[in-house]
């Protein structure tokens, strides 16, 4: 992950535009995240010239993913970006919030969701997940819960001196689909309302697009890792994919995928050890669809297969040969 660059302002300077917004300036968004704040010059459909007050900076436009030309919204931004969506509203789509957020730098992201992503832990092993409403509700892959029932969810809650670790041992699971590999599970001991992420559109995802990782890989927690969408629909096995150069590790299963938006448009699934490069996550309408449908998928302890079931079909009461087929009467 490179770190954000603000250039031509420094922390006073900064803080000065955010308090007066006297000083006319723009925001230029990177496509890796970075940020520009300074005055643009001259614009084409080639490049942005801005002045950094020493010199003039061309910046192609390939290079750009937005510009804001307002510098009070994007200091609102700075100043909201903790508590809800960056310059944007949110909208509750049943189980699951869906945003209008600008796109903004994964630092910032990483800061906004670190609570929502959690780790997953069973016997069997660890995984990752993510919050998708207050009240507890999450995402993770069916192979992270896969023949497990007891299940403890790891929430790191913000503090103003880091993180601090909160094990929820009351984990209840509500649905999965092997198929598609997703579990939806609820923690039902919280006390206070959970901090979640939202979902994207399968829609809005292209390919060179930068999009990042949150997630646990070999217990490493609250890992970021960066990358681009190599591919909106890889076909692997059968089943259609979003392929990234994220890195994804053991321990990344069932954590989000992330744009600059600040939307999940992935949930982790595999990768490849010893070939950089290869990563895979499930798209995210399936992860709608799987939500929108989750009684049709629902668990009940007493049926471990539950969510799909196949009867076999009926006996032959008449065990004899069957009649000779005859043509058709006129």
């Amino acid at each position: 992950m490179r770190p954000r660059t603000v250039l031509c302002m420094g922390l006073a300077s900064l803080a000065a535009t955010m308090l007066t917004c006297t000083v006319k300036a723009e925001t230029l968004v990177l496509q890796e995240g970075q940020v520009i704040d300074a005055e643009v010059v001259k614009s084409d459909d080639r490049a942005v010239i801005v002045d950094l007050g020493f010199d003039l900076l061309r910046v192609p436009r390939s290079s750009i993913q937005q510009i804001q030309e307002d510098p009070c919204e994007a200091a609102g931004a700075v100043l909201a970006d903790a508590n809800g969506p960056v310059a944007g509203t949110s909208h509750q789509a049943g189980m699951y919030y869906t945003t209008t957020a600008e796109p903004t730098t994964i630092e910032r992201n990483a800061d906004r969701f670190a609570e929502a992503v959690v780790m997953v832990s069973s016997p069997a092993g660890q995984g990752s997940g993510f919050v998708v409403n207050e009240k507890g509700y999450l995402i993770t892959n069916y192979h992270v819960i896969e023949n497990e029932t007891l299940i403890k969810v790891t929430v790191f809650h913000k503090t103003p001196s880091g993180f601090e670790q909160q094990s929820y041992k009351k984990v209840r699971i509500i649905a999965f689909n092997p198929f598609v590999d997703l579990a939806l599970l609820r923690i039902e001991e919280a006390e206070q309302p959970f901090k979640y992420v939202y979902l994207g559109r399968i829609d809005q995802l292209a390919v060179g697009q930068t999009c990042f990782a949150i997630g646990n890989p070999l217990g490493l927690t609250r890992t970021v890792s960066q990358g681009i969408v190599s591919s909106v629909n890889r076909n692997y096995d059968g089943r259609l994919y979003v392929q990234t150069t994220t890195d994804i590790n053991p321990g990344n299963s069932g954590g989000p995928l992330f744009n600059l938006r600040g939307e999940v448009i992935g949930v982790t699934s595999m990768g490849y050890l010893f070939l950089g490069g290869l990563n895979f996550a499930i798209p995210v309408d399936v992860v709608q669809r799987f939500i929108e449908n989750w009684d049709a998928f629902a668990y009940h302890e007493d049926n471990p297969n539950a969510g799909f079931r196949y009867l076999q079909p009926v006996g032959r009461r008449n065990v004899g040969r069957p009649p000779t087929a005859r043509p058709p009467v006129e």
